[in-house]
């Protein structure tokens, strides 16, 4: 891993691999940049640099006690971006990695990025209010939250089960691919996981997604038992100007994960399509 500090002295870890157009990954939580690691091996063969990073307190990035909000999630991605000198850009983002993407752009703009693909991300609100009725209660968040404060072990074992879509009738558990959930979870620190649930939930990005302003795909599978479609992607592709929707029937929350192949074909694509 490579690691740039922050203006605050955040030591983000990052890869950065192959050569050619770049593509950059932000991950979801509790995640790290690991989760992409079939999209980074699939586009890096395939004639792209390929970079994705910890965000601070997950994966193998410091895990400073405060700091651990959008707006500094976006400002430490900045610093990565300008760091590694990254242009002609697509920005790829899952789940809370989608609200960190859109942010990013709100903060910095898009004088970097060509593209942008959200897949099962957070935007524009998580959270149920009188204005978002199709969101999730807020209860549901504290139980995330208590769940994450006191037990986050077995926690994020279970939260492996609605995560890839494994209790619907005719799944096949992938083991390994819980395993491996659990793994990038617990590498994570707590404090920064646990005030993560906040930026994901709570956080508006409405007025982040009025300013992309480049071609931008958003997946979303249609059983989406974390980040549900009705209050996410449905709701994006409409605020988004020039925005395609593909939604994967059937698909879970995980799908990049579970349905790697049919993702990666569905982005590269995208990328290739002329914009």
């Amino acid at each position: 891993m490579n690691f740039v500090a922050t203006k605050d002295g955040t030591k983000i870890a990052y890869k950065d691999w192959g050569r050619g157009q770049p593509i950059l990954f932000s991950h979801g939580w509790p995640l790290s940049s690991d989760a992409w690691d079939a999209q980074m091996l699939y586009f890096g063969l395939n004639g792209f640099r390929v970079i994705a990073h910890d965000r601070r307190g997950h994966g193998k990035s410091d895990q400073p006690w405060t700091g651990n909000n959008m707006d500094q999630y976006a400002d430490d991605l900045a610093e990565v971006i300008e760091h590694l000198d990254l242009k002609d850009l697509v920005m790829i983002g899952h789940s809370t990695g989608g609200g960190e993407v859109a942010h990013y752009i709100g903060r910095h703009g898009t004088k970097r990025v060509s593209k942008v693909v959200l897949v099962g991300a957070v935007p524009p609100l998580m959270l149920k209010t009188d204005a978002n009725p199709e969101g999730t209660p807020i209860e549901a968040f504290d139980g995330i939250r208590k769940g994450t404060a006191t037990d986050r072990s077995q926690f994020y074992k279970d939260l492996t089960i609605p995560f890839y879509g494994f209790n619907r009738e005719g799944a096949k558990v992938n083991e390994g691919l819980r395993e491996t959930f659990w793994l990038m979870g617990m590498e994570g620190g707590i404090k920064g996981e646990y005030d993560c649930i906040r930026e994901f939930s709570e956080v508006d990005y409405t007025d982040d997604l009025k300013k992309i302003d480049k071609p931008t795909l958003i997946i979303h599978g249609d059983d989406d038992q974390i980040v549900p479609i009705a209050a996410a992607g449905l709701k994006s592709a409409k605020i988004v100007v020039n925005a395609t929707l593909k939604v994967y029937p059937g698909a879970p929350h995980g799908l990049a994960q579970t349905q790697a192949e049919k993702f990666n074909a569905d982005v590269m694509t995208f990328i290739k399509a002329a914009s």
